[in-house]
């Protein structure tokens, strides 16, 4: 098992939480990186340098770093953020360690793999584009049908999503990542922020394709429930980010679901629509504690291990 290829699509905390998760089962990982952030710190620094939103990317790094005091501890560094009245204030040190590489030597995925390189993580991290993206979404709501455009603003909207979509509407891909589900021998995706972390990798055609085509064995992990409450929110059903994530991929098959017996609703819907697809549907507790919306890394390395053997 040490040796699968394994790549994860995602953004965020979710991807995080899958990376840690799949680090003791393999030493080929590739994480894809969604780059449409346009809050906090990746959004101010993105707009004042127009690169990449350097965030998720961080975050990605600092989840494979190397298992031992000189990794953990330059992930702990790339993770601090600046405390201060100032400019300063709120910036992870990552993201500006990116930001320098980047403006050095104009290589989005160069960069990436220096700072790898100092963490000597495990794998490799990709974006899924070399261009920043937006993403724009239309949500009907008891007052109507409302437009918003941003990562930010797509994950917080509230009310049924009807259309997503990015922009510009066809960027292209990264090709070491084309190259990375290609060759892949499992490819996971989710949990995260559905709208804005999961599927715009199922909306950047030449990606989509790449995941449809691949001879991979291909793992979805479900959200758990959110609390009214949250930050973010995650929307709708697992039958229905399933259903979302059909309509722009009609014809993907996926080998397994994994979700927690929290979020399944009392119809039997989801089974059917996974076995439909193929796929086998894995019920398993993979909160870090009863209630939680995180999923338990712990938790869900022993369900890959057990789905991967």
């Amino acid at each position: 098992m040490n040796n699968l290829k394994i790549v994860s699509l995602g953004g965020g905390h979710g991807l995080a939480a899958t990376l840690r998760a799949l680090r003791p089962l393999s030493q080929n990982l590739t994480a894809i990186v969604t780059v449409a952030d346009n809050g906090g710190s990746s959004g101010r620094l993105r707009d004042e340098f127009h690169f990449l939103p350097p965030g998720d990317l961080r975050m990605a790094l600092a989840a494979l770093c190397s298992d031992d005091e000189w990794g953990r501890g330059w992930a702990d560094i790339l993770q601090y953020r600046f405390t201060s009245e100032g400019p300063l204030n709120g910036h992870p040190v990552g993201n500006l360690l990116l930001m320098a590489l980047w403006d050095k030597n104009g290589d989005p995925v160069y960069g990436i793999r220096q700072v790898g390189n100092l963490l000597r993580i495990v794998g490799d991290v990709l974006p899924m584009s070399l261009d920043p993206l937006d993403i724009e979404g239309t949500f009907i709501s008891p007052t109507g049908r409302h437009i918003v455009r941003g990562q930010v603003e797509v994950a917080t909207a509230k009310g049924k999503v009807e259309t997503l979509k990015l922009i510009p509407p066809s960027p292209k891909a990264t090709k070491e990542a084309l190259y990375s589900i290609t060759h892949a021998d499992w490819i996971t995706f989710g949990p995260g922020s559905w709208f804005s972390s999961v599927m715009p990798h199922f909306l950047l055609p030449e990606q989509a394709d790449a995941v449809r085509a691949s001879s991979a064995k291909k793992v979805i992990v479900f959200n758990l429930p959110e609390p009214e409450n949250a930050d973010e929110f995650a929307g709708s059903s697992p039958e229905d980010h399933l259903e979302f994530i059909l309509r722009h991929v009609p014809d993907l098959k996926i080998d397994y679901a994994i979700a927690d017996p929290s979020s399944l609703s009392v119809n039997p819907k989801l089974q059917g629509m996974v076995e439909g697809l193929g796929g086998q549907l894995v019920i398993a507790d993979v909160a870090q504690t009863p209630g939680s919306f995180h999923h338990d890394p712990e938790k869900l390395t022993s369900v890959f291990s057990h789905i991967m053997s």
